[in-house]
C-alpha cells in the first residue's frame, strides 16, 4: 500500500518534469507561470507564450507548454489572474474573465509581463508568438491588436469579441484563428466583425473551421456531447495543432 502511495508522488511530481515554476509580479501582485525549455535545437530563441483558458492556469496549459518544448521552442504558461484568484467555479471564471476582456489593456499588460520572463528564460524578445485557448484565445487577439513585440497569434476556439472602447488599430502580428464551425459561444455576428476588424486592421490573417466542432474541441475534459455548447473533438485537436506547426514554420523561418 506505501508502495502504490509513493508512486502515485513520484507519477504527480514527474507528470509536468519539463516545468520550471516562475514566480513574477505585477505591482503587488503575485504571479505564478511555468516555463519549459526547448528539447530541441533552437537555434533563433524562438518562444510560445501559452494562455490558459477561463480557469486559468490548468494541466491543458501547461501540458501544451511541453508539447511545444518537444517540437524546439521554449514555452511559457502565462499567469493571468494570479496567485489566489484562480476562480472555483464557473460562475467566477466568467467575472474574472470578463474584466479583463472589457479591460484589454490590462490583459495584454499581464501577456507581456510574461512574455518579459519568457525571454529571461532565454527566447529572442523577436522571434515571439503567442496562443491561447478559450479565453486565452482571445488574449492571443488581444496581444496583436494591442501590437505586442510577436510575430504571431494563434487562436484556439478562442472569443472574436472586442471591447467597445476598444481602438481598431493596424495589426502587424501575423493571425491564425482556429474555430469550431459550430461554436454557439461565438455569434455569427461575432465573427463577421471579427473578420471586417482584420481587413480594416490590414492584418495578414488566417480562420479555418473545424466541421462538427463546438466551444473547447482541444479539451478533453469537456466530454463529447457537442449540444453542451463546449466538447472535445480529437480530428479537430489534431487538425488545429497542425495547422499551429505550419504556421510556426512561416513565422520563424
Amino acid at each position: 500500500m506505501k508502495y502504490i502511495y509513493l508512486t502515485l508522488i513520484l507519477a504527480t511530481i514527474n507528470s509536468f518534469g519539463q516545468l520550471v515554476k516562475v514566480d513574477y509580479t505585477d505591482g503587488n501582485q503575485k504571479l505564478e507561470g511555468f516555463f519549459a525549455k526547448a528539447q530541441k535545437a533552437n537555434p533563433k530563441k524562438a518562444g510560445v507564450i501559452v494562455l490558459p483558458a477561463w480557469m486559468g492556469v490548468d494541466t491543458h496549459a501547461k501540458e501544451s507548454a511541453e508539447a511545444l518544448a518537444k517540437l524546439g521552442y521554449h514555452a511559457f504558461v502565462a499567469d493571468i489572474y494570479g496567485v489566489g484568484n484562480n476562480p472555483k467555479n464557473t460562475g467566477e471564471a466568467g467575472k474574472n474573465a470578463g474584466y479583463y476582456k472589457n479591460n484589454p489593456t490590462e490583459y495584454q499588460k499581464r501577456i507581456q509581463l510574461a512574455i518579459d520572463q519568457l525571454v529571461k528564460a532565454g527566447a529572442d524578445k523577436n522571434q515571439i508568438v503567442v496562443i491561447g485557448y478559450c479565453f486565452g484565445g482571445t488574449g492571443a487577439i488581444e496581444a496583436a491588436r494591442g501590437n505586442l513585440n510577436v510575430k504571431g497569434v494563434v487562436s484556439f476556439h478562442g472569443g472574436l469579441g472586442k471591447a467597445a472602447n476598444s481602438p481598431t488599430n493596424e495589426i502587424k502580428a501575423k493571425v491564425l484563428v482556429l474555430h469550431g464551425a459550430d461554436d454557439p459561444y461565438v455569434p455569427a455576428k461575432e465573427v463577421e466583425a471579427f473578420q471586417n476588424e482584420m481587413r480594416t486592421s490590414k492584418a495578414d490573417w488566417q480562420m479555418i473551421y473545424y466541421a462538427n466542432s463546438v466551444h473547447a474541441f482541444t479539451h478533453k475534459d469537456a466530454g463529447s456531447d457537442n449540444s453542451k455548447g463546449a466538447a472535445y473533438n480529437e480530428l479537430a485537436d489534431k487538425r488545429s495543432w497542425e495547422a499551429m506547426k505550419t504556421f510556426f514554420v512561416e513565422i520563424f523561418k
